[in-house]
């Protein structure tokens, strides 16, 4: 006998648990049935294929397994834009809209502006700026493949055409040019940290979460790269880990940045260090 829209959902929240089972479980069944959420909502009296049943029971075991739901979905939102994300490509969180936010404040609405994103993923804080400053052209890199093609994907899906993209490690991929601004999200998870075997990091790329003994690194390497790729007066913006500010401001200081700063998310985290570049 065939189940309901109402008792599928019910059953999925059941086994999800926690405070966010409904809400997930309504977000497997968007996916598994093809519906919209107003659907579930208007036809919780409908009955629901076999197959299609099974395929949202399968999605509810692999969720209550721990794997993260945007990898299930295929999808997240991050600054306003629906974004394709698969295990390629590290899934966009909400505390990096702060670098996009401090990345915006830097970049006036009315220049033409040169940005670079390094090690861009799904290409989430690219798109974000590309997308709220068209005036500016951004340059998307990634060592990844997968994820570029992630990126790209996600780019012409959201009609947003002043992003170019490039393959490399860092600022070695950045074309002959001077940048207004390089801004990057890039690992900064220490080899050793526990946090690794737990929740969503144990199905991220690795690539993108660790980042040497201490995590620091990636941001090393760009500290010290990134003065040759910007041009006089242009900004460095870095995401970093909660206990990381003062160590990435002395990194920015080492290099030759001024005006240095550290912002702390809303739980008042280190989280988003930058400095200017004077030469």
């Amino acid at each position: 006998m065939s189940e309901t829209v109402r008792a599928l959902l019910s059953a999925a929240t059941v086994v999800l648990g926690g405070p966010e089972a409904r809400r997930e479980a309504e977000m497997l069944a968007e996916h598994a049935l093809a519906r919209t959420r107003a659907w579930l909502y208007a036809h919780d009296d409908d009955a629901v294929g076999e197959e299609e049943a099974a395929n949202l029971r399968a999605l509810v075991l692999r969720r209550a397994a721990g794997e993260p739901l945007a990898y299930i979905v295929r999808r997240r939102e991050f600054f306003g834009l629906d974004l394709e994300v698969t295990p390629e490509v590290l899934i966009p969180r909400a505390e990096t809209e702060l670098l996009v936010e401090q990345a915006l404040l830097r970049i006036p609405n009315d220049a033409a502006a040169v940005v670079a994103d390094l090690g861009t993923g799904s290409g989430a804080i690219a798109l974000a700026i590309a997308e709220l400053r068209p005036l500016a052209r951004v340059v998307a890199i990634d060592a990844s493949d997968g994820a570029l093609a992630v990126a790209r994907r996600n780019a012409e899906r959201l009609r947003i055409d002043n992003v170019a993209f490039a393959h490399g490690d860092w600022c070695a991929a950045l074309p002959a040019q001077r940048f207004d601004m390089l801004v990057a999200n890039p690992p900064y998870i220490a080899a050793d940290d526990a946090h690794l075997a737990q929740g969503d990091l144990r199905f991220e790329p690795a690539r993108a979460l660790v980042s040497g003994h201490d995590g620091l690194d990636a941001i090393r390497a760009i500290a010290a790269a990134a003065p040759g790729h910007l041009r006089a007066g242009g900004w460095l913006l870095l995401e970093h880990g909660h206990e990381q500010g003062p160590a990435v401001g002395r990194l920015l200081q080492q290099n030759g940045f001024v005006e240095t700063f550290l912002e702390r998310d809303l739980e008042g985290r280190d989280r988003v260090s930058g400095g200017r570049c004077v030469s």
